[in-house]
């Protein structure tokens, strides 16, 4: 779920510029040299004994847990002693005041991708190609490296990533009505119908937590318009009346007719995330299924009695007019706020499979690194979550609201949660809702 986001202008979701900034050729620097893939060829028999790191992250609870694991591994190869600071979510408000006080951690793993940019553009964080440049090639596809430059300086490791183009079902449901998951949207809607007329509502709806709802259009809006489209409306290079815009919604308002939504429009819009989620797995359901990220399957293992893989499952968005497979979703970054040896070693530790296994392993984790051992993951399902993010290559991209000025795109009542709300309400008025999100825009990009 949404974190808060701070204004920023879209970083590096443009369209691919591997074979101008890609290749990276270090200059070995690091503890390791870069060049390798895995932890002991990258770091090879580096000891910091004696060495003090510290490194930051908005994680607490069982995924503090799972990132010290990481750490533990990373102390055990090089001798380190690591310090886990948790920021909670406001990562921005616990690392201001030390950042302006000279004492930032040597680490920091950052939740937003314009907070990476933030920092780049105030000089408090330190450029990584020099060290781990030729190891974010390896493992990584070229779109991440994009990800994690500005101005064509690399600063960031993708260390954890989230999967926003998924659909959770009720298998029972699906049984019953004779319907397969379906791999394109003509097929998503007949089964819809399909479901529908066999007596169980087809689709569960948050609407009450209004980016449930631009999680919806993102997804059909990279499928119809395509990543450029994407990227350029992300920085509102192209108006929101743009004809991409209308023709998504138009394509979004077939999903959200009311016949099709449990309780009608009006519960749709009265639903939080969570109660979408526990609306299709209660029993018996009163929805069939629902879009959402990897994320659900926490509130389906805590919220309902649902058995993951048997009466709970997932299917990738589907596609739509032979879109191919894309991904919307978010990851975590590694940052290097002090240029010290330590940090060095441990931001190039974090870009290789050794430190990713070390949490893929006990769940609740996506990883971008495509050299991870898929067989890592505790069960299927987070298995094909996590290939379907490395799978996707070019046509990953981060949610388009967590990239826009957050009076438009990341606050409650207001800019584009309110606006879809209001196309919930009336998916009828096309050109009425995309005019306003243009004036939405226009004001908040001033």
């Amino acid at each position: 779920m949404r974190k808060g986001f701070r204004p920023v202008v879209l970083l590096a979701i443009l369209a691919l510029l591997a074979a101008a900034c890609g290749g990276g050729g270090g200059s070995g620097t690091g503890a390791g040299g870069g060049g390798g893939t895995d932890a002991e060829e990258v770091l090879g028999d580096v000891d910091l004994s004696g060495t003090q790191i510290e490194v930051a992250a908005v994680w607490t609870g069982s995924e503090q847990e799972s990132f010290r694991a990481v750490l533990d591994a990373f102390e055990e190869q090089t001798g380190a002693s690591v310090t886990y600071t948790s920021t909670g979510d406001d990562i921005a408000a616990a690392l201001g005041p030390r950042i302006s006080g000279g004492s930032p951690p040597d680490v920091a793993v950052l939740p937003q991708p314009g907070l990476l940019r933030d920092y780049t553009e105030q000089g408090v964080l330190q450029p990584i190609e020099g060290f781990v440049g030729e190891t974010v090639d390896a493992n990584y596809d070229p779109i991440w490296r994009e990800l994690g430059t500005v101005d064509d300086q690399l600063y960031g490791v993708w260390f954890k990533a989230s999967n926003k183009s998924l659909v959770w079902y009720n298998t029972g449901t699906f049984e019953d009505a004779g319907v397969e998951p379906p791999e394109n949207f003509e097929d998503f809607l007949s089964a819809a119908q399909t479901l529908t007329d066999s007596g169980v509502p087809a689709i569960s709806v948050g609407g009450a937590d209004g980016w449930t709802l631009t999680d919806w259009f993102e997804n059909v809006y990279l499928r119809v318009a395509g990543p450029e489209k994407y990227d350029q409306l992300a920085e509102h290079q192209i108006p929101w009346t743009d004809e991409s815009v209308k023709q998504s919604l138009r394509t979004l308002a077939d999903v959200f007719d009311p016949s099709l939504l449990a309780g009608g429009t009006q519960a749709a819009l009265q639903n939080d995330f969570n109660t979408s989620i526990t609306r299709v797995f209660t029993e018996p359901p009163e929805a069939a299924m629902v879009s959402g990220s990897d994320a659900v399957s926490g509130v389906i293992s805590a919220d309902t009695n649902a058995q993951l893989g048997s009466d709970a499952d997932v299917y990738d968005f589907p596609e739509i007019e032979g879109s191919g497979p894309a991904v919307v979703g978010g990851g975590d970054v590694a940052v290097l706020m002090k240029d010290s040896e330590g940090g060095r070693a441990l931001i190039e530790f974090l870009a290789t499979p050794t430190a990713a296994e070390a949490w893929a392993s006990r769940g609740g984790f996506l990883s971008p690194n495509k050299n991870l051992d898929p067989e890592v993951y505790p069960d299927d399902i987070t298995r094909n979550i996590a290939t379907a993010v490395v799978e996707s290559g070019e046509n990953f991209r981060f949610d388009l609201s967590d990239l826009q000025p957050s009076e438009f795109g990341g606050t409650p009542g207001r800019g584009l949660f309110k606006l879809f709300q209001d196309f919930l309400s009336n998916p009828s008025d096309v050109d009425g809702i995309t005019q306003q999100l243009e004036d939405a825009a226009a004001a908040a990009f001033r």
